[in-house]
């Protein structure tokens, strides 16, 4: 009895010990995408009022964790059953996130802010304001999914040769671990002006140490957040295309001299092009049906 015990428990240690290691693996492999998600989410999350961005980060890390939990269970079944269904998928996922990085794009280089009422403007009334949230909660929620269903794919694919519950194992750290860590430091990203005003308030001296590293922080708040609006358009458009260049054969033969992340980006950015007008016409369609 003791020994099937012992057995048991030198079962459950290789089990973890398995785990561990191929959890590291998927770490790795996952770590590009996971650089992207934090750049799309920190920009996405980004533009509030100050005493609304925690409840509005909480709200997205909620999303966030649902999408996992959506994502993880069919993502086994389909692997297992109808594994063409997550190459689908993920090209749907690319053409959305192409078609937002040249959205993004379209609109610097016209000076027209499609999405100008997704910033709230402190004038609005609170109903306004709360609305505003809901719209840009849902959009990086919906972001947040795609996004996610890459990070479960990829970390899935470090490890289809391993056992059931390997793979559940250490795709479920996968998945925990990105959302925690993405959101952990995108609420520090986001909450960097209110710290540096409290450094400032620390004591009454001028020109303090405290008083230095607080200004610091306040003035690089908005430079910040500037760079990850650049950094998470690009990092959009570089998803889309390593989705499309890592599941499309043409794509993936296409000018093999040149460095995959110009590849990449230029792949996103052409399929972002030719779907903007598309899906810009198919609104305006939808607009006079409404209407």
């Amino acid at each position: 009895m003791a020994s099937g015990f012992f057995a048991l428990l030198d079962d459950i240690a290789t089990l973890m010990d398995d785990v561990a290691t191929m959890s590291k693996v998927a770490a790795k492999k996952t770590a590009g995408i996971l650089g992207d998600d934090l750049a799309v989410n920190a920009e996405k999350s980004s533009g509030f009022i100050a005493s609304r961005e925690i409840p509005v980060l909480w709200a997205i890390t909620k999303g966030s964790f649902f999408n996992k939990l959506m994502i993880l269970p069919a993502a086994f079944l389909l692997s297992a059953f109808l594994p063409k269904v997550i190459t689908i998928v993920l090209l749907l996922g690319g053409l959305y996130l192409a078609y937002e990085g040249a959205e993004k794009v379209f609109e610097f280089l016209t000076g027209h802010k499609h999405h100008k009422a997704e910033i709230p403007n402190v004038k609005l009334t609170e109903a306004e304001i709360l609305a505003t949230e809901k719209d840009k909660i849902k959009s990086a929620i919906f972001t947040d999914f795609i996004l996610s269903v890459e990070i479960v794919i990829i970390a899935l694919g470090t490890v289809v040769q391993e056992t059931i519950w390997i793979q559940v194992a250490v795709v479920t750290i996968i998945a925990v671990i990105a959302t925690i860590g993405v959101y952990g430091i995108v609420a520090v990203i986001v909450r960097m002006d209110d710290f540096g005003l409290k450094l400032i308030a620390y004591n009454e001296e001028e020109n303090s140490v405290s008083d230095f590293f607080g200004q610091l922080l306040v003035k690089a708040l908005p430079i910040v957040i500037k760079s990850l609006s650049v950094i998470g358009t690009i990092a959009l458009l570089l998803v889309a295309g390593g989705i499309f260049a890592h599941n499309i054969e043409f794509f993936h033969h296409l000018i093999p001299t040149w460095p995959s992340i110009v590849k990449e980006f230029l792949i996103g950015l052409v399929v972002g092009a030719i779907t903007l007008p598309l899906v810009f016409a198919a609104k305006k369609i939808v607009g006079r049906f409404k209407k």
